[in-house]
């Protein structure tokens, strides 16, 4: 894979519902970048998975993951709690990573010439997917606030949960995406850690917007 020279490159780490997504859909906006939230090639795997679980297997994954498109991410379906814990579990599989890491490398690196660069968040982008990249930062918040945003995200999409429903299950992807064996969630040395538990949106993504355009005028990007 050849990379483009001289483009921005972020990664955004989190633990679910932290509000990593949406601070990526800001910045994508913002500088004109490509935006890839990976947990939903995880999610979108999840699915596959659970319509139908005798034909999954990793030649077929692969030949499907060749095809994939940003857009196809972008199915409602792909939020329900059920696909989320799929997810969940495919994500510990090795062999799955690796088949997701070149997808992931091509939209990091090599992403289309009408952007400026590429924003990806997820669990393992700072740590192993993007650990080059220009800015590197760790969003979190604290368990309940997180909770109750995907719960007011589940009754937006009249999904039919609780509350501690929600809570048990972030919990337990929590967990599960820092004890896994490859590419478990964790914050390094060289990333900026952001607690968004009382802060806005937009509060947010102005700290974001300054340490980014500090950087950027210092190398000559803006």
């Amino acid at each position: 894979m050849k990379r483009k020279k001289k483009i921005i490159t972020v990664a955004i780490d989190s633990p679910a519902a932290a509000g990593a997504g949406t601070q990526a859909k800001l910045i994508a906006k913002h500088y004109n970048l490509l935006h890839l939230d990976t947990g939903r090639i995880y999610r979108f795997i999840g699915k596959m998975r659970l319509k139908n679980p005798k034909k999954f297997n990793y030649k077929v994954l692969k030949e499907k993951i060749k095809k994939l498109r940003i857009k196809d991410l972008n199915d409602k379906s792909l939020l329900s709690d059920k696909v989320a814990t799929s997810a969940s579990i495919i994500a510990k599989d090795k062999k799955v990573r690796k088949i997701v890491h070149s997808f992931q490398q091509k939209c990091a690196y090599s992403p289309p010439k009408k952007y400026s660069g590429s924003v990806l968040d997820g669990r393992d982008i700072i740590t192993v997917q993007v650990r080059d990249a220009m800015f590197k930062f760790f969003i979190t918040a604290n368990l309940q606030i997180r909770a109750k945003r995907r719960f007011n995200e589940y009754k937006k999409l009249k999904k039919k949960i609780t509350y501690p429903e929600v809570l048990k299950s972030l919990k337990n992807r929590d967990k599960s995406d820092r004890e896994r064996k490859y590419g478990p969630l964790k914050k390094t040395k060289d990333s900026i850690l952001l607690n968004t538990t009382k802060l806005s949106r937009r509060r947010c993504f102005l700290k974001i917007k300054t340490i980014m355009d500090r950087k950027l005028k210092i190398n000559g990007y803006l």
